[in-house]
């Protein structure tokens, strides 16, 4: 038999409670769990994930960020006006960073043929040196880590969340091993991710943002993917691909103000897939971001599941809208000094 689609989800990320009314609660993975038990995914198979170990955490974030985390264990708190911890947060979070570098090791050894990390919390805002943004460590820029550390010489992290993943853009800021490409709506919370920021030094190219005004829809997203995000990737040769799959761009988000269906996160998934399969034997981990539409969230979560374990979905054919191209040609122009894009 061929190696299954792995899902590492555990009941510690449930007990991460972010306080009364907040976006990002537990009914969010509750939801993603029982679509996925009432439809479940030939291929796929669920397991639990490990905790991270401190050198994990440490090789993204400060001595003092993981200091300060730690001492959150048990306690409740306040991190920012958006990021709140309960009594189970730290242990969550440490597991949430270890579910992304198990996905990653059990997809390098090709015990998983790919993989999805269903956590909570989020990671992406969180930078080396600050929690943020819902996030308390940064899950994608952890596993590129564990990523480098297995022997990937190039890891490319794709990030589709609605908002700008400014920590992992922090994290990579001056590196070329990994090259971090975000779609998100702009401007927009957190304010970072504009076309001019392509990385510096050595970095320099190797970061590719494309912010996007709402309203937005999977043809516009499918001619972003087809004339930007996958002409660098390819050229750049990834011997791992992973997925900071947000799904707050969904047109029933009521965050965020794009127009996707669930079909479309499945043609970013199956374009991020056929991509794996002909640069690096099909190497890709998707990790749980945002995303808070209940329905939207758990649709199109299995949407992207069925992908991984073997259905293929395409952009459908359509206009793109002139805010679109616009964003894409100011795109274009500022990675053309790195990168041959016809």
């Amino acid at each position: 038999m061929p190696p299954p689609t792995l899902l590492l989800t555990a009941p510690l990320f449930l007990k991460h409670e972010p306080g009364p009314g907040h976006p990002e609660s537990p009914a969010r993975l509750r939801s993603i769990l029982s679509v996925l038990e009432r439809a479940p995914v030939e291929g796929a198979q669920v397991a639990a994930p490990r905790a991270a170990t401190e050198a994990e955490l440490a090789s993204v974030h400060t001595p003092e960020l993981c200091k300060y985390l730690s001492g959150l264990a048990g306690e409740e708190a306040d991190i920012d006006p958006d990021t709140h911890a309960s009594e189970d947060s730290y242990d969550a979070a440490v597991l949430a960073a270890g579910a992304a570098v198990q996905a990653v090791q059990e997809v390098m050894a090709g015990r998983a043929r790919n993989a999805f990390a269903l956590v909570r919390p989020p990671g992406h805002h969180a930078e080396p040196g600050r929690s943020m943004g819902f996030c308390l460590f940064n899950n994608v820029a952890i596993a590129a880590e564990a990523a480098r550390r297995q022997g990937a010489e190039r890891v490319l992290v794709l990030d589709w969340d609605v908002h700008h993943g400014n920590g992992t853009q922090a994290a990579f800021w001056a590196r070329r091993d990994v090259l971090y490409q975000s779609v998100h709506q702009y401007p927009y919370y957190p304010g970072t991710g504009a076309p001019h920021e392509v990385g510096v030094g050595e970095g320099q190219g190797f970061t590719v943002n494309c912010g996007i005004p709402g309203g937005a829809t999977d043809a516009d997203y499918g001619a972003l993917f087809e004339e930007l995000f996958l002409p660098i990737a390819d050229a750049f040769r990834p011997q791992l691909i992973l997925v900071s799959a947000g799904f707050d761009p969904h047109r029933d988000d009521p965050i965020g103000g794009m127009l996707l269906s669930e079909r479309g996160f499945a043609a970013m998934c199956s374009a991020m897939k056929s991509l794996a399969e002909s640069v690096c034997d099909g190497r890709l981990v998707l990790l749980l971001e945002g995303g808070y539409s209940l329905q939207g969230l758990s649709q199109s979560v299995h949407a992207c599941v069925e992908v991984l374990a073997g259905r293929k979905d395409s952009f459908p054919t359509g206009e793109t809208t002139s805010e679109t191209r616009h964003a894409l040609a100011r795109s274009r122009e500022a990675l053309k000094p790195y990168w041959h894009l016809r």
